[in-house]
């Protein structure tokens, strides 16, 4: 589930029936900051875990277990390239024997007798061998390697990235869990107060028994409002312990981010085509195939090796120690179309490498273009969102004051209440979201570890 989507789900599960007095002056950031853990609502625990927003980050980086993978597979990648290596060098290897045999056969008399079959034999070989050409097969491969290697250093980034913004959604569905649960709780006491006020009037013979009820349904309105909302909260906090590698209740706060200034699209698209470790990754793959074809088509080409050796033995026929170097080539002649069978299969491998490569490149571009568009409706819905604010307090404050004086009926002010509960929400909403658009972008762009851990981009 993306970050977006658990915002979209946190704003959903808090009933739209619940109020929440004003207050403050500043109600927006108030809203925010105000949510900060109840000891008494928290469950019981043995630790408790205050993480700031970019240590968390930071913590995902070291504890998360999906970049720990992603750095295991840079060292398998760098111990294929030394493998790779291997076929190039120099290979020196030694063997020996002992043999016993049923019967011992010479010629000659001694002292010019000569054993060809000792009864008891040994021999021991040292052997070096130099492969001098093999149609540039071993260098085409030493070369996939280390393209290789750049791939899972680029899947380092790919995955860090995706970490990053993963945990930032996590915190920040955290931040808004907390602060819809401080608006259900200025709700109850708003409700609280209304059933206070609807108990009086009535005792006093000024309204019926359905402002009590309807009241007494507020109250319990708020306090499910208040459950559904810890029940969100600590559900993101799980999810957020998990990736993170913490045990305990986790105590957050407000994110605040120093983003450096934003390029516009252009440049933006430009830097995301240079960095994104997602294309950089189907670079990587298209370049493998490319040396694919050619390491097959290689095996088209005679391969020539040098070796040299030394032999004790204990047969003393022709010697019982010697000495040898051999130039030894071999030609393919006819291999019954297995070579051109595997250079047509590399050739499709890099024709659906290039196509991938083709579409990771649009969607690169298109991934920037929609976080762009995706901040812009943000940052619109978080102005709308205050506005609808200002006019659901000033609408209440008047229904308030209608309710005391008996100028206005239980049903006005519970729908006075549900508006300003509503624009509330909507203002804590879309501010996280705005905030949360914001590193989209530079997810999109490939520079989201740079961007909120001041790390330069490799």
């Amino acid at each position: 589930m993306t970050p977006t989507i658990l915002l979209a789900c946190l704003a959903l599960a808090t009933p739209a029936a619940t109020g929440s007095p004003p207050g403050a002056q500043d109600q927006d950031s108030a809203t925010l900051t105000a949510s900060r853990e109840d000891p008494s609502s928290m469950p019981d625990s043995d630790e408790v875990v205050s993480l700031g927003f970019e240590e968390a980050l930071q913590r995902a980086l070291m504890a998360n277990a999906s970049v720990g993978q992603a750095r295991a597979e840079v060292g398998a990648a760098s111990a294929q390239k030394r493998g790779a290596l291997s076929a190039i060098l120099p290979r020196v290897q030694a063997s020996g024997g002992l043999i016993r045999n049923s019967e011992e056969a010479a010629f000659g008399v001694p002292p010019n007798q000569r054993v060809i079959l000792p009864l008891n034999d040994w021999n021991v070989r040292l052997l070096v061998s130099q492969p001098i050409f093999a149609g540039l097969r071993e260098i085409r491969a030493y070369d996939q390697a280390k393209e290789g290697v750049r791939a899972a250093e680029e899947g380092v980034r790919a995955t860090q990235d995706r970490i990053l913004l993963r945990v930032a959604g996590e915190y920040i569905t955290v931040v808004g869990g907390d602060a819809l649960v401080e608006v259900g709780r200025q709700t109850l006491a708003l409700a609280q107060e209304r059933l206070r006020q609807a108990q009086d009037f009535f005792d006093a013979g000024e309204s019926t028994r359905v402002d009590v009820v309807r009241a007494q349904s507020a109250v319990a309105a708020a306090e499910r409002t208040i459950a559904l909302a810890e029940r969100d909260r600590g559900v993101a906090a799980g999810q957020l312990r998990v990736d993170l590698d913490v045990e305990g209740d986790i105590v957050v706060a407000e994110p605040r981010l120093e983003l450096p200034p934003r390029p516009d699209e252009a440049l933006l698209i430009q830097r995301a085509e240079e960095t994104r470790a997602d294309l950089q990754q189907a670079r990587s793959r298209l370049r493998i195939a490319e040396l694919e074809v050619s390491r097959q088509r290689g095996a088209y080409l005679p391969t020539v090796t040098a070796d040299a050796g030394y032999t004790w033995q204990k047969t003393t026929f022709p010697s019982d120690r010697y000495g040898y170097a051999a130039l030894r080539m071999t030609v393919p002649i006819w291999t019954s179309g297995e070579v051109g069978a595997r250079v047509n299969l590399a050739r499709e491998r890099e024709r659906q490498a290039r196509l991938a490569y083709e579409e990771a490149l649009r969607t690169v571009r298109e991934d920037v273009r929609r976080a762009l568009l995706n901040l812009a409706t943000a940052k619109t819905s978080l102005q709308l969102s205050r506005e609808q604010l200002q006019a659901a307090e000033a609408e209440y404050e008047q229904v308030s004051d209608l309710y005391r004086n008996q100028e206005a009926t239980s049903l006005d002010i519970q729908s006075s209440e549900a508006t300003l509960a509503d624009a509330r929400r909507a203002v804590v909403v879309s501010d996280l979201a705005r905030l949360l658009a914001e590193l989209e972008v530079y997810f999109a762009a490939g520079d989201l570890t740079s961007a909120v851990l001041k790390e330069a981009t490799p």
